[in-house]
C-alpha cells in the first residue's frame, strides 16, 4: 500500500489536485511504475471557490472521432467532501433542445435558462456519464473519479471571456435520464469503475484481488479518519493509496474509505 502524492493545478476558480494519475498532463511517475503502464482511471480533488464553466465531455467513440485515435471518453462521478450551505451544481438540462437553440442561447449569454441547477451537501454523490452537461458551483470541494482523459468542451463561461467549444460541445451532448443526486450508499458501479464505501470500526483486513495490471491496481481514498492507521502509519483524510494485486492490507481504528476499482 503506497501513498500517492498530489499534483496541484491552480485555476481562476480555485484549484485541482490530481491525486491518482498516469495521464501525461499530470503524470505521477511512481504510480505509473506501480501500474506498469497507463491506468484507465484518474482521481482528483477539486476545490471550487468560484463557479466553473459549463462543460460536456465526449464518450469513447466521439473522443476518437473528434480528437483522433488513442483518446478516451470521459465518464466521471463526484463525491462531495464539503459544501457551503447554498452550494449548487449544474446537473443536466431542463429538456432535449435542438442544437441551434442552445447555440443561440450560448452566443446571447442566456444558457442559464436551459440548465438544471441542483443543491448538494457533504456526502452527496453525483454520476456524470459522458455527454452530460454539468458544472461545479462555488463553495464546493469534491473528489472526482473519471476515465483517464483530459478532454473538456467548454460550452459556456458566464461571460468570463475564455475560449468555448460550441460546435464540438453540442455534438457530444446526450439527453439521458439522470440518476438523482443523493448521499453515497454502500457501492456504485458503471461501465468504467466500481466504488465501494468501507466503514472501519476496529479493524479491516483486505486482500486486493489478483488481477492483471494496470487495471488490477486498486485505490483506497480516505474520506475521514479518527486515529486510523495501517501497519504503523497514520491515515489522514483525503490521502489516497495504491494497492497492488494480491497485496494484503490491515487498517485499524475508525475511518471511512472509498475503494476505487477500475474495470
Amino acid at each position: 500500500m503506497k501513498k500517492l502524492n498530489a499534483i496541484r493545478s491552480d485555476k481562476i476558480w480555485g484549484y485541482e489536485l490530481w491525486i491518482a494519475s498516469t495521464h501525461p498532463n499530470g503524470l505521477q511517475k511512481d504510480f505509473y511504475d506501480t501500474c506498469g503502464g497507463d491506468y484507465p482511471l484518474l482521481v482528483k480533488v477539486i476545490q471550487a471557490d468560484d463557479t466553473l464553466s459549463i462543460q460536456v465531455h465526449p464518450d469513447d467513440k466521439l473522443a476518437v472521432e473528434l480528437e483522433g485515435e488513442g483518446n478516451r471518453g470521459k465518464t466521471e462521478c463526484w463525491y462531495v467532501l464539503d459544501a457551503a450551505p447554498d452550494a449548487k451544481l449544474v446537473y443536466g438540462m431542463k429538456g432535449d433542445f435542438p442544437s441551434e437553440v442552445l447555440a443561440k442561447a450560448i452566443t446571447e449569454t442566456k444558457l442559464e435558462d436551459y440548465l438544471e441547477f441542483v443543491n448538494v451537501k457533504k456526502g452527496d454523490f453525483i454520476f456524470i456519464p459522458a455527454g452530460t452537461v454539468h458544472a461545479i458551483g462555488a463553495g464546493l470541494r469534491l473528489m472526482e473519479v473519471q476515465q483517464s482523459c483530459d478532454l473538456t468542451y467548454r460550452l459556456y463561461d458566464w461571460g468570463r471571456g475564455r475560449e468555448v467549444h460550441i460546435e464540438k460541445g453540442l455534438k457530444v451532448i446526450k439527453s439521458e435520464d439522470m440518476i438523482p443526486v443523493a448521499p453515497f450508499g454502500k457501492d456504485f458501479e458503471c461501465d468504467y469503475f466500481r466504488l465501494e464505501k468501507i466503514v472501519v470500526s476496529g479493524e479491516w483486513n483486505y486482500t486486493c484481488p489478483d488481477r492483471a495490471k494496470p487495471e488490477g491496481v486498486e485505490l483506497l481514498y480516505v474520506i475521514s479518519s479518527e486515529g486510523a492507521s495501517c501497519e504503523g502509519f497514520d491515515l489522514t483524510a483525503e490521502d489516497i493509496y495504491s494497492v497492488e494485486p494480491g497485496e494484503m492490507v490491515k487498517i485499524s481504528g475508525k475511518a471511512e474509505i472509498l475503494r476505487i476499482i477500475a474495470k
